[in-house]
């Protein structure tokens, strides 16, 4: 029996009572699983650069690559959020995508490596399940707060698979693999784990806190008061906001993750495993950075409404740009570590606080925006890919342009003007009812 099926306004992390809770922690630990097979082969890039041969142009386009597909994915994911449902969906896409993740050691060519890290940047459209799943089970005072940890705690995984990848080749070296058969081996663990989550996750959840779509039978009442909520959500220009100040943190932060062990091998000449603890730092972060955000993020909006959320996230983004500014600049390795955690902390400050902002656009398209809003993170990462791949500029300086592209990002934020009329919030934020489609 469940305690409630209303949406929860108090988050209880040590609590897994409830449909909301249990949805709330499952959902995190789907998300974490997600990442760490999105980002397995980023730690092993030394060998594999090594064993196929690449060229650093090449291993540009595989970054573009493993966020490319993502940027459709999460619009076309946020769409089946609003009509089919999180549950399905996320099972869904968990299943089909361990597929890749389990079989990309079968390649032995460019061509083949860099269309299977297309296939499996599709599960990156994993956050907008996540933050949609979560914003139905909490309560409008608490829901930027609980995106903002489930997302920090799923994108954990970006920082624990820069730690543990290396380990595993490891593992696998040590047992007598070659290190060109080692890295192939080793991806068939995070395939596994996503393969049978796919099912944990359609058993012990549901889709809003009274029950699942089809259980309610407004399944296909759904579908209809969805139909065009993608086009309202495209109309919003705060929509577009979003989706720019969302490429200005989540997208660099993807791109650092993607990066951030090879820059460290290569410029400070660290060891595999040395480089791969830190690039495992930035993404650990994400245990409190992105949460602190989300908690700010509502006590701003409790005391100023949206336009304080909106100045608050043009602030941290500002602050982020600076950070990564002087982390290219970075003359040794521990002034690197130390503006490289610094410009972490306001770029997942930032994250939180955009997703803060997300469910209170149109409480009626939740899904669309934050597929909107999410693709931006990845077009962003795109963007900044073609940096990274270009001959003609150092990976630092690829670093010196971003902090001033996001520079410019925060102040087109600062201009916007998130508060809605009083009337229509009253209407959107009723999230007992619209999550069910009543």
């Amino acid at each position: 029996m469940e305690t409630t099926q209303k949406p929860l306004e108090k988050l209880n992390i040590f609590s897994f009572k409830g449909v909301q809770m249990r949805t709330f922690h499952l959902t995190w630990i789907a998300f974490f699983l997600c990442f760490f097979g999105w980002f397995g082969l980023a730690p092993l890039m030394t060998v594999i650069k090594k064993d196929l041969g690449l060229s650093k142009e090449q291993i540009g386009n595989i970054i573009i690559a493993s966020v490319a597909a993502t940027v459709v994915a999460r619009i076309l994911i946020g769409k089946l959020c609003d009509s089919w449902g999180p549950r399905k969906t996320y099972a869904a896409l968990m299943g089909v995508c361990s597929i890749p993740v389990m079989s990309v050691g079968l390649v032995h060519s460019y061509e083949a490596f860099l269309l299977f890290r297309l296939a499996i940047g599709v599960i990156g459209a994993s956050f907008v399940i996540t933050q949609y799943h979560t914003s139905v089970m909490f309560d409008k005072k608490i829901v930027g707060t609980a995106n903002a940890v489930a997302g920090g705690w799923g994108n954990l995984g970006g920082g624990i698979t820069n730690m543990v990848m290396p380990l595993v080749f490891g593992f696998f070296v040590s047992m007598g693999y070659l290190p060109e058969s080692a890295w192939r081996v080793a991806m068939i663990i995070p395939g596994v784990l996503l393969f049978v989550f796919a099912f944990v996750y359609y058993r012990f959840t549901k889709d809003t806190p009274a029950g699942n779509f089809e259980d309610l039978e407004i399944s296909s009442e759904k579908s209809v008061k969805t139909k065009g909520a993608l086009a309202k959500a495209a109309k919003d220009p705060r929509t577009w906001a979003l989706f720019l100040a969302y490429g200005a943190c989540f997208g660099i932060e993807i791109t650092f993750d993607n990066v951030a062990a090879l820059y460290f091998f290569e410029n400070y000449e660290t060891s595999l495993a040395t480089a791969g603890i830190l690039a495992g730092a930035f993404g650990f972060m994400n245990i409190f950075a992105r949460a602190i955000g989300g908690i700010v993020a509502d006590k701003v909006g409790n005391k100023y409404g949206m336009i304080g959320k909106g100045r608050l996230l043009a602030a941290l983004l500002c602050l982020e740009g600076i950070g990564i500014a002087l982390f290219a600049q970075s003359s040794s390795l521990a002034v690197a570590v130390i503006t490289m955690l610094g410009f972490a902390m306001f770029l997942k400050m930032a994250n939180g606080v955009t997703y803060a902002i997300v469910p209170f656009i149109n409480r009626k398209a939740i899904g669309s925006v934050s597929g909107i809003v999410g693709a931006g993170g990845n077009v962003g990462a795109v963007l900044a890919g073609f940096l990274f791949k270009s001959s003609s500029i150092s990976y630092s300086e690829a670093f010196m342009y971003i902090g001033g592209a996001i520079a410019c990002i925060a102040a087109v934020v600062a201009l916007i003007n998130f508060e809605k009329e009083q009337a229509v919030m009253a209407e959107t934020l009723s999230p007992s009812a619209e999550a069910v489609g009543s």
